[in-house]
């Protein structure tokens, strides 16, 4: 196979470049050269914002190309027009923000969808991911896969949600859990998510697939007492109810990533339905191998973890977390 990844030196796309190597397959990765894809692809430079920024992909053929762009929709648009006459599929990665809040649990793949447009601009991220699928569908038709992840945890991340806790876990102390233990959290593995992606595009399908963990995977009882046992132990975690932490003036989801209190946004984030993924091929690795091998990556860095510069800080402050615990 013949596969161009359009961003695959960083996270989701490194993922996929990495998983397509695995498989033997022939790799052109186009990107900034902001990062060095991995050894064994053919790199093509080029910003897809930039006038004439898709010069280098003028020529060439693929089986598929893989789009994880989360920008202006307009830049998938004209991606995939150029690449229409010259690949057989287009997967783009998308996102079940793409659904209108709240949602209902276990919803499905046909749930009401926020408005898009393949031309649009910068614009709010469930708009943007939705004009992306639209501007995929336009230029592919039934050739387009629409991959909608959920929450994405693992190897390679720059958004800094688990990497924030491994950190955390390792610092040691009094850490402050946010309860209740056993309240369920849905995710999915970068490595999990690139591998149903590529067994999809094998047999050819097309359409919308939420991706993301299937109910009862994980809980973040079970994800924090990874982080803490694969970091030494050196944490000892204090499990807080919903209701004090909230009363404390915590923003759930951004000061501590991941965990959400029971309720609407709970059941919107955490219990999305995932049977048609299954049915296709996903499978996902238990949350203690996400969490040991992404504390192995970030070990290996010569320094800290990539972060993206356009999402506001994550993690709770040291002072903040110690008033919780002390009141």
């Amino acid at each position: 196979m013949k596969l161009l990844i359009l961003g695959g030196t960083e996270f989701v796309g490194r993922a996929v470049t990495e998983e397509a190597l695995k498989r033997g397959w022939e790799v052109t990765v186009f990107h900034r050269g902001r990062h060095a894809p991995p050894p064994g692809v053919t790199a093509v430079l080029g910003d897809r914002t930039a006038e004439d920024g898709l010069a280098g992909l003028a020529e060439g053929e693929w089986d598929a190309v893989v789009d994880t762009w989360a920008g202006a929709p307009s830049a998938v648009r004209d991606a995939a027009r150029l690449l229409s006459g010259r690949a057989a599929r287009y997967a783009y990665v998308s996102s079940r923000s793409v659904y209108r809040h709240p949602c209902a649990p276990g919803l499905d793949e046909s749930g009401e969808l926020v408005g898009g447009s393949p031309d649009d601009g910068d614009v709010e991220y469930p708009e943007a991911k939705r004009g992306g699928e639209l501007a995929a569908v336009a230029a592919f038709g039934d050739r387009a896969l629409l991959v909608r992840a959920g929450l994405i945890l693992g190897p390679w991340e720059n958004v800094g949600r688990l990497p924030w806790w491994l950190n955390r876990m390792a610092r040691g102390g009094p850490v402050l859990a946010p309860g209740p233990h056993g309240s369920g959290i849905q995710f999915i593995d970068p490595r999990d998510l690139a591998a149903w992606t590529l067994g999809a595009i094998e047999q050819g399908l097309g359409g919308p697939y939420n991706l993301v963990s299937p109910q009862g995977h994980a809980t973040m009882g079970e994800l924090l007492d990874a982080c803490a046992r694969v970091t030494g132990g050196a944490a000892e975690l204090r499990w807080t109810d919903p209701e004090k932490i909230l009363a404390a003036g915590v923003t759930p989801w951004t000061e501590l990533p991941v965990w959400l209190p029971p309720g609407e946004l709970h059941e919107t984030i955490h219990a999305g339905g995932c049977a048609k993924a299954v049915a296709t091929g996903l499978r996902c690795r238990p949350v203690a191998e996400t969490v040991a091998d992404t504390w192995t990556w970030l070990q290996s860095l010569p320094g800290p973890a990539p972060q993206r510069s356009d999402l506001p800080p994550i993690g709770l402050s040291p002072e903040k977390e110690a008033e919780i615990l002390g009141s």
